[in-house]
C-alpha cells in the first residue's frame, strides 16, 4: 500500500498561477508582489494590521522575543508540551527557559501552573521577559486565565499560533491575542509555503523592526552599512506565492480536517482510544488528531507507531515535553498538579499523533481506525 503520511501538504491548483507569475516577472528573490500580496491576504483573513512573512515561525519568535528584549540572562517563560521551535529561539538569544505545564482540558498552558512561575520569579526578583504560549495541535490556550495573570505583571505574551492558522478561541482567530503572534507554514501544517513563518504585528513599529532585522538589519544608505546585527530570514516570493494559493482554499481545507477528526472520533467512540477533546468555545482547526490510549490498554504508543509503520502507515507520539528533553535538563519547570505532577508527562506516556492530511481518504482512514483498535485489542 501506498505510504500514509501524518500531513503531508495539499495542494489546491491555484499556488501555481502565481508561481508562474513569479518567474514570468523574475521575481526570485525574498521580496516581490507575493510577498507583499501573501502579507495582505493573511492579514485581512486573521484580522491583523501588519502581518510579517518570514522564513519560518522560529524565526518569527527569535525577532519577536528581540522585539520585547529578552537577550542574555533573561527569563523567558515557555509552554513545555510543544515541539522544539517554539523554545530554541530563546536559547538563540540565551535567554533562560522555565517551562510551564498543561492544564488537561485543552492540554495547553495551565493558568495554575504559570501562577506557580510567576509567584516564584515574583518571590526572586526576576519576573519573565516574556511568556510564549502556544496554540497546541490548532487547539486555542485558555485566554481568559492567561491573559489577566501575565498582565497583572506586566509580561508580554508571544502567542505561538504555528499548529493554529485558522483556528479560533470565542470567535477571534488564533495569533491575535498575544502581544505578537506567531504562524508556521512549514510543509506539514494546515497551510503551507514549502518553509515558512509569519509575525503577526498589531503595531507598524513592530513591523518596520523586525522586517529591519530579518533583512540583514542594512541601514538605508546607497552602500551597505550595518549598525546591529540581522538575519536573512525573509520568506522568498515564490515561496510566499504557494502560501497565496493555500489561502484561497484554507476554508476546503479546515473543513476536510474537521471530517477527519469527526470520522476518528466516531470510529474510536466506546474503545480504549480517545480523541483529543474539542472544547466548547474553541474551535480547532484540526491539524493533527491526537489520541490518548486509556490506561486499561496493554500497548503503548511506542508499540502502535512501530507496528503502523510495518503496515506503511505514518503515525507518531505526541511531543516529548520540552523539560524532559536533554538539552534543556537544567531549566525549572512548574507543574499544573499539587502533587507536582505534569499533566504534560502523562498526555506524552499515552498520545499517538494520527495522519490527517486534507487528502486522506474514507478507505484509509478506516483501515487506520481498524488496524489500530486490533493493536489496542478492542
Amino acid at each position: 500500500m501506498k505510504k500514509i503520511y501524518l500531513s503531508p501538504p495539499y495542494m489546491g491548483g491555484g499556488e501555481m498561477k502565481y508561481i508562474r507569475e513569479a518567474f514570468e516577472t523574475n521575481w526570485i528573490a525574498p521580496l516581490g508582489p507575493n510577498v507583499t500580496g501573501f502579507e495582505k491576504e493573511a492579514g485581512e483573513y486573521l484580522g491583523v494590521p501588519y502581518p510579517l512573512a518570514l522564513s519560518s515561525g522560529t524565526a518569527a519568535i527569535h525577532l519577536s522575543l528581540k522585539y520585547l528584549g529578552a537577550g542574555s540572562g533573561d527569563i523567558v517563560f515557555c509552554s513545555s508540551f510543544t515541539f522544539s521551535g517554539s523554545c530554541n529561539a530563546a536559547a538563540y538569544e540565551k535567554s533562560e527557559l522555565v517551562f510551564i505545564d498543561s492544564e488537561p482540558e485543552t492540554w495547553n498552558m495551565s493558568p495554575v501552573a504559570l501562577q506557580k512561575a510567576f509567584d516564584d520569579a515574583e518571590k526572586n526578583g526576576k519576573l519573565p521577559k516574556a511568556v510564549i504560549v502556544v496554540d497546541l495541535y490548532g487547539c486555542s490556550a485558555d485566554w481568559d486565565k492567561i491573559i489577566p495573570i501575565c498582565k497583572r505583571y506586566n509580561v508580554p505574551i508571544i502567542e505561538d499560533s504555528a499548529e493554529a492558522f485558522g483556528s479560533k478561541y470565542k470567535g477571534s482567530f488564533c495569533g491575535v491575542f498575544g502581544d505578537i503572534g506567531i504562524m508556521s507554514f512549514n510543509g506539514n501544517k494546515i497551510i503551507t509555503t514549502s518553509g515558512g513563518g509569519m509575525a503577526l504585528c498589531k503595531t507598524k513599529e513592530e513591523y518596520d523592526k523586525m522586517l529591519f532585522w530579518a533583512t540583514q538589519s542594512r541601514e538605508p544608505t546607497p552602500h551597505y552599512e550595518h549598525k546591529e546585527i540581522g538575519y536573512n530570514y525573509r520568506l522568498s516570493n515564490i515561496c510566499a506565492g504557494i502560501g497565496r494559493g493555500q489561502l484561497e482554499i484554507i476554508d476546503e481545507k479546515l473543513k476536510r480536517r474537521k471530517d477527519i477528526y469527526e470520522r476518528y472520533r466516531e470510529g474510536f467512540l466506546n474503545t480504549k482510544i480517545h480523541v483529543m477533546p474539542e472544547v466548547e468555545g474553541y474551535t480547532m482547526n484540526h491539524w493533527l488528531t491526537v489520541t490518548t490510549l486509556d490506561e486499561s490498554a496493554e500497548a503503548t504508543p511506542e508499540f502502535i507507531c512501530a507496528e503502523m509503520n510495518k503496515l506503511n502507515v505514518e503515525t507518531r507520539p505526541a511531543w516529548k515535553p520540552m523539560h524532559l528533553q536533554p538539552v534543556f535538563s537544567g531549566c525549572k519547570a512548574f507543574a499544573h498538579g499539587d502533587d507536582g505532577s505534569f499533566v504534560c508527562e502523562e498526555i506524552y506516556r499515552r498520545g499517538i499523533c494520527l495522519p490527517s492530511g486534507d487528502a486522506l481518504t474514507k478507505e484509509q482512514q478506516s483501515f487506520i481506525t481498524d488496524s489500530i483498535l486490533k493493536l489496542i485489542g478492542d
